[in-house]
């Protein structure tokens, strides 16, 4: 493989605060390194469609600050193909880019692996940004932190009218297979449940655990249900509510609300961090992985073996916590 001079960015699947200080960090650094920097609008699609411009350090002035991605995100079906891989191959090889930053989850990773093993002529790397915290290979994932932040900010406001109210709320956050930002958004705002999808709901113990409450005076309870629980928080809330008649329940899905908003400085930093380091990966020969936090170190891990790992995070002690703390 020869020595990467071009690189081309991209942002795919689903949006994640500190997107945009990352993409910062990878045009500068590529920049700083003389080598050529391109944007890919809309993901995948961008490669697929041709939708690629030069940036130049300009092009990524007052980014840190904003939400979303400066260069789009998409899902992008075309690119499972291998008529879609192969226009993307050729896009690049026409513009002679031989490196490539893809930002996004486990979804993007997965396409990035088999679009490197069928093109390996194409230097690859990849950053973790999904708020979910769900790859392996990494402590955080990009937008995790500004995600949860986001969420307590909800939940401080919803408890203050649960408490006047005397109300039970049931409120649905975003996790469809790791239940991170609902674990540690319900330690910092004492919420009395959380349900997740790494453990089964049991919905007798949690009647028995509000009805704990309401004999100790509480005078409003905050049942937080990731929305990869089995349950949604609706069903949940119907079938508590049959048992439990001293809380006037309501329901709150907080949705896309928690993808946005401006990156926490945490965010900000691991974006630059993971930026840099991805470009100087690449510089160095390095294909076929993903930048990560360990510690407070910044290392490379296989993409085959960050999508086969899988570690979800949810530490014993903060999950003894929730039972201890918040009755």
């Amino acid at each position: 493989m020869d020595k990467v001079s071009k690189i081309a960015v991209l942002t795919s699947g689903g949006d994640a605060p500190g997107m945009n200080p990352c993409i910062r960090a990878v045009v500068r650094t590529a920049i700083y390194n003389n080598l050529e920097v391109v944007g890919v609008k809309q993901g995948y699609q961008g490669l697929i469609d041709n939708d690629i411009y030069d940036m130049s350090r300009r092009s990524v002035s007052n980014i840190l600050d904003l939400g979303g991605t400066i260069l789009k995100t998409a899902r992008c079906l075309d690119f499972r193909t291998e008529e879609g891989m192969e226009k993307a191959y050729k896009n690049l090889q026409d513009r002679g880019i031989n490196g490539l930053v893809v930002i996004g989850g486990d979804g993007t990773f997965t396409g990035a692996l088999r679009f490197s093993k069928k093109y390996p002529d194409i230097a690859v790397m990849g950053v973790p940004g999904t708020i979910d915290n769900d790859l392996g290979g990494t402590d955080y994932t990009l937008g995790f932190d500004t995600a949860t932040n986001t969420v307590i900010e909800a939940l401080d406001k919803i408890r203050d009218t649960a408490d006047a109210h005397d109300r039970l709320f049931f409120i649905e956050v975003m996790g469809r297979d790791a239940g991170c930002i609902a674990l540690r958004a319900g330690i910092s705002t004492g919420a009395e449940a959380i349900l997740l999808p790494e453990k089964e709901t049991a919905i007798e113990e949690l009647i028995e655990g509000l009805k704990a409450g309401e004999y100790n005076k509480k005078s409003s309870s905050i049942v937080i249900v990731a929305e990869g629980d089995k349950r949604g928080a609706y069903d949940v809330a119907q079938m508590v509510q049959k048992e439990v008649k001293f809380y006037d329940v309501k329901v709150t899905i907080l949705g896309h609300m928690q993808r946005g908003g401006s990156p926490t400085a945490f965010d900000r930093i691991l974006g630059s961090r993971m930026g840099f380091a991805a470009v100087n990966a690449l510089i160095n020969g390095e294909t076929q992985k993903m930048v990560g936090l360990r510690g407070n170190s910044i290392a490379t891990t296989p993409l085959e073996e960050a999508l086969n790992m899988h570690e979800f995070k949810l530490e014993d002690d903060l999950m003894e916590m929730v039972k201890i703390l918040n009755i």
